[in-house]
């Protein structure tokens, strides 16, 4: 188990450290490419989900179409989970390795809350949507496949934006501050545990669910 050692910095400089923002590249204009304003994956994404929903129900009826949708949704909290967990926190041991991987996931972990770094850029989003679009019309017929990815791009919507949301004080209910504090305990108390943002409920299935500890660093946010 990896647990982060609560730092000694003024709580100022720590703030100021959790909200920077670096760049990542050395190009203004590839660094860009990595602030995303975090209306962009709905903007994006939920008109794509409102199609697919309207090519699929010709060829369902509406209980074929909402368990197709409601399948896609829980192939999405998979993936969120698995992605997360096998990919996003694998341990690369070469130093480019470890250098791509700190470009995708780490400065996250290092600056938990720069405001433009908290949904996927879209290029990371059209292959973490497209790919599985893709393999969905290779073993689905078109009505079945479009209903199954509407499900699971909403799922990605509403994975990214309350990823957002969760980064932000002060949710106004009581399953958001029960959401926000899972989602810190992998922050700053074991980044180890916790892979689950949107589905927190995998990591009880998994046996990866965070310990609830008075001293964990998630209780001093």
């Amino acid at each position: 188990m990896t647990t982060r050692p609560r730092t000694t910095q003024p709580r100022s400089r720590r703030a100021e450290h959790l909200r920077a923002s670096p760049p990542l590249f050395r190009s203004p204009f590839l660094d860009r490419l990595t602030r995303v304003h975090p209306a962009v994956p709905a903007a994006l994404y939920g008109p794509l989900a409102v199609l697919l929903v309207v090519l699929a129900a010709p060829r369902l009826g509406w209980a074929a179409l909402a368990g197709h949708a409601l399948l896609g949704y829980v192939l999405w909290t998979l993936t969120e989970y698995w992605v997360h967990r096998a990919l996003f926190h694998l341990t690369p041991s070469s130093a480019r390795g470890r250098r791509l991987h700190w470009l995708v996931h780490g400065v996250h972990h290092d600056h938990p809350d720069d405001p433009r770094r908290l949904v996927m850029p879209p290029l990371a989003s059209l292959v973490l949507t497209g790919v599985p679009f893709a393999a969905l019309h290779l073993v689905l017929d078109g009505g079945a496949a479009n209903a199954v990815a509407a499900g699971f791009t909403a799922g990605y919507v509403l994975y990214d934006e309350l990823h957002f949301l969760l980064h932000r004080p002060g949710p106004p209910t009581a399953l958001g501050r029960r959401l926000r504090r899972h989602h810190l305990r992998h922050h700053f108390q074991d980044d180890s545990r916790g892979f689950g943002v949107s589905c927190p409920y995998w990591d009880h299935v998994f046996g990866t669910a965070p310990e609830r500890t008075a001293a964990g660093g998630a209780a001093a946010r």
